[in-house]
């Protein structure tokens, strides 16, 4: 498993390449994830994933988190032996520090939170029915340690 990272925000958010290289093993180990995927993860601006946001999903506004998953589904699988791209993560540091502001916790819980968040959407989870964000969030909380469904 490999973590390509790209920080395109301040200096000091260079600290998660780490902290994300540790949570994609952590997730890859709760979900039982044998395959070796590479995972793309850049940290951008609001105007960088506010454009990606319209563009890609016509959404003309600025997200936190934007996943493009190079797998379609659950069932579909990397080739054994041979590192797959999984997919590409995009975070925006700014609405990340707005959220964890407007949440009340850490930045630290708040770029964590995204990237886990990503890295679901990233194997094939969504959140678009009751049932699917029950499964999504319930799986964030146990990764995470708890607490994901108060952000």
């Amino acid at each position: 498993m490999e973590l390509d990272f790209i920080n395109q925000g301040p200096t000091s958010y260079d600290v998660y390449e780490d902290k994300f290289r540790e949570l994609m093993e952590k997730v890859f180990s709760h979900l039982n994830v044998k395959e070796d995927y590479i995972v793309d993860v850049s940290i951008i601006d609001n105007k960088a994933i506010h454009e990606v946001n319209r563009s890609y999903r016509g959404i003309d506004r600025p997200t936190d988190v934007i996943s493009f998953a190079f797998f379609d589904d659950k069932e579909e699988k990397a080739t054994p032996g041979v590192p797959s791209s999984l997919g590409q993560i995009l975070i925006s540091y700014e609405k990340a520090e707005e959220q964890a502001k407007e949440y009340g916790h850490s930045l630290n819980r708040e770029m964590s939170f995204l990237f886990v968040h990503g890295m679901l959407h990233l194997l094939g989870y969504d959140h678009m029915t009751e049932k699917d964000e029950k499964i999504m969030f319930s799986l964030q909380e146990e990764i995470l340690g708890g607490r994901t469904n108060e952000r």
